[in-house]
């Protein structure tokens, strides 16, 4: 049995057991969860280790030798970084320094090639660019260059006409959203995150790691989910259509996840470096928790004086959760909503409430917030499964916290 660390509130003591649960009966390695409701800490727990296994035994307790995830063990968490991501252009409208109707091409003029000169910044927040591929894949060390990404999504046809549908944008955000933010402030995205969001906030959150804190980050790799009768119930498969267009070497799906190609190294120092808003910000499940509760509400220290304590004022909240994309999903071959920058409660990615917004990483990390709830949740693991966007470990925790919330109100 995996000894499950840290502490949660009177009421919340199914989160604990939800996520006890996951090691057992979902071959978790190594993870952490918190909850903050009305900017305090409610539940904060962590356990297994910090690297998934050492000789590839994935079954419960064979974790003998291993480093243990402690408090503040980081981890890479993938797409989670889109949502954190998102708040930069919010926070520049929210300021009167980016228009979210007017034309990328306006801060961006080499953006407008091939086709692309109508296409708006809300397009680009909520995947409706066309450009979810392209047709020349960047090598890994292009990806993370600063220069070969944008020059190559500013000279890429769209494959679909701008605006008309969506489609999951999994690498090709990181490229669209930098090099906005870029043009617009003069720092690089990583850097505006830095100064403008986690040190206010006092997060362990980076969107560019710090070499000096590079021995707090768990080593990420692949997790087979355990047998049927160990998970104590059948194991999901997804749907066929779903299954083909990853196999199909020509689908949207396998292009666009293949940007960059080959894949890289999620734990290489290198990629932990780099600013990649799309997949490679390292945070704490209590830094992504805290950053989500900001985004709703003040919070007790925290030093942000905008917007009378919290980082979204009403009307930027209202926007970040409008649905600005819904149905078919060109690239995920799913149903999906999206509104400006975040992924919406749905059955593709359930969250806690309609009123949710925020976003899963492929993989199994997921944070979001509540307002009506008044909660910011962060589920982050090491263990990377197939799946993008409802893991049935983070499913497990949301489930929890929405069975704790309806017993404290019953």
């Amino acid at each position: 049995m995996v000894d499950v660390q840290g502490t949660v509130a009177d009421g919340f003591e199914p989160v604990r057991d939800a996520f006890a649960a996951n090691f057992a009966r979902h071959g978790e390695r190594g993870a952490a969860v918190v909850l903050y409701r009305e900017g305090e800490k409610v539940v904060d727990l962590w356990g297994g280790t910090k690297t998934p296994d050492n000789d590839g035994d994935n079954s419960p307790g064979a974790d003998d030798g291993l480093e243990p995830w402690v408090q503040d063990t980081a981890q890479v968490v993938r797409s989670v970084t889109k949502g954190v991501a998102a708040a930069v252009p919010l926070l520049l409208h929210q300021r009167g320094q980016l228009d979210l109707d007017g034309r990328v091409s306006t801060y961006w003029p080499e953006f407008k090639a091939a086709g692309k000169e109508r296409v708006l910044v809300r397009h680009l927040l909520a995947h409706r660019t066309g450009v979810p591929v392209l047709d020349t894949p960047l090598t890994p060390a292009e990806a993370i260059d600063g220069i070969s990404g944008p020059r190559a999504v500013a000279a890429q046809r769209p494959v679909w006409e701008p605006g008309t549908a969506h489609g999951y944008h999994a690498q090709t955000y990181s490229w669209l959203l930098g090099e906005l933010v870029r043009r617009v402030t003069g720092r690089t995205i990583g850097r505006w995150i830095a100064e403008e969001i986690t040190r206010p906030l006092g997060l362990d959150l980076w969107l560019g790691l710090p070499e000096e804190q590079r021995g707090r980050v768990g080593r990420i790799a692949a997790v087979e989910a355990l047998s049927a009768p160990a998970a104590q119930g059948p194991r999901l498969r997804p749907k066929r259509s779903v299954a083909e267009a990853y196999r199909d070497p020509e689908s949207l799906t396998r292009r666009a996840f293949a940007a960059i190609t080959p894949l890289p190294d999620e734990n290489d120092p290198a990629y932990l470096a780099a600013e990649l808003p799309a997949s490679g910000g390292v945070a704490t499940a209590e830094a992504l928790a805290r950053f989500y509760a900001a985004l709703i509400g003040p919070l007790p220290s925290a030093r942000t004086a905008r917007s009378g304590g919290r980082l979204f004022a009403p009307a930027t909240l209202t926007m970040a959760r409008t649905e600005e994309s819904a149905g078919p999903d060109r690239v995920l071959v799913v149903g999906t909503r999206f509104g400006l920058g975040y992924m919406l409660h749905g059955p593709a990615c359930p969250l806690l409430g309609p009123g949710s917004f925020g976003h899963p990483g492929r993989g199994g990390s997921l944070a979001f917030a509540d307002p009506e709830a008044r909660i910011g949740f962060a589920y982050v693991t090491n263990g990377m499964r197939r799946g993008v966007t409802a893991d049935p470990r983070a499913q497990a925790l949301v489930r929890a916290v929405r069975a704790s919330l309806a017993a404290r109100e019953a």
